[in-house]
């Protein structure tokens, strides 16, 4: 399509297979936005595309993505407000006819398997490095393991008796991310079968409380936020995909979709998934979240993989 719509907080700018969404920075964009920065969204990542009244003369367009299609709305997995859903743009009412043309357009563009989860990951997560302070400890992922470091001042003694904790990718099954805008927040890492951990619970048992659990930080009041905690969860959820081969690693519940690549996904990958990190890694770069170092060191490493 190649044309542009602008609303509140957000720009959609069409292609022919895709949607790039682009997100202002200012003092009232959501600060997950402000994170994000720009997402591009394949037309084959979305199941529908829908038009609706907003509040205080407003329409609102939004895409719904595939189950399984975006790291970041399976973590997320229903939680996010209605003002903080990244595939949601907010119109002035006037613009109702120009936004039902646009939605048109995408829904002729989106393909049969639209009503079907992704086998694989369409939209690319929020890239490591990540890391936000929970209320219990300092959560970290270097984009191969996941590090818990717990807080004196908030750690349960048994998370203290545990002791820090390091979970490589691949022992891991999922995440289970619950809003810290809710009660009981919290991060849990879902343990693979077999994987071993002090104190942690394997796949497939029913886990304690995230408090008492050494896979899990607990989120408080300023503590894990959601523009910190949900682009972290997605960032561990596609290594977590990339890592696994097998189907059976799929955890059932909430939160926890853990889909695997093929063994041909792995060993010829999208060339447009890997501009689209490089483009995300300088955007970080750009508002000083990487260092020049860090910023060379991973652009080098998604070019090695092409």
């Amino acid at each position: 399509m190649g044309d542009v719509l602008a609303g509140f907080h957000t720009v959609w700018e069409f292609d022919t297979d895709s949607v790039l969404i682009r997100f202002e920075r200012g003092i009232r964009t959501p600060k997950l936005f402000q994170v994000l920065g720009e997402r591009r969204i394949p037309y084959e990542a979305l199941a529908a595309v829908e038009l609706a009244p907003g509040k205080r003369g407003t329409v609102a367009l939004r895409a719904v993505p595939r189950p399984g299609a975006d790291p970041l709305m399976d973590a997320a997995d229903g939680q996010l407000k209605e003002g903080s859903d990244p595939y949601r743009l907010v119109l002035p009412a006037e613009r109702e006819v120009l936004a039902e043309y646009y939605a048109d357009e995408m829904r002729a563009a989106l393909g049969s398997s639209g009503t079907e989860p992704a086998d694989r990951y369409l939209v690319a997560a929020p890239a490591p490095p990540r890391g936000f302070k929970a209320y219990d400890g300092k959560a970290s992922f270097d984009g191969k393991s996941v590090a818990f470091r717990w807080f004196w001042t908030g750690a349960s003694s048994a998370k203290w008796k545990a002791g820090d904790q390091n979970f490589p990718v691949d022992e891991l099954a999922g995440v289970e991310w619950r809003s810290p805008e809710v009660f009981n927040g919290h991060l849990r890492l879902v343990l693979r079968d077999g994987a071993d951990a002090a104190g942690c619970t394997p796949r497939g048992e029913q886990p304690g409380a995230a408090d008492q659990d050494p896979a899990a930080v607990v989120f408080g009041l300023g503590y894990g936020l959601v523009h910190e905690s949900l682009p972290f969860a997605a960032a561990v959820l596609e290594a977590v995909r990339a890592a696994e081969p097998d189907e059976d690693a799929m955890p059932a519940g909430p939160g926890r979709t853990v889909a695997a690549l093929t063994g041909a996904d792995k060993a010829r990958p999208d060339p447009a998934d890997i501009a689209d990190r490089i483009r995300h890694l300088g955007a970080l770069h750009d508002a000083g979240l990487l260092t020049d170092d860090e910023f060379s060191a991973k652009k080098a490493e998604l070019l090695a993989e092409l």
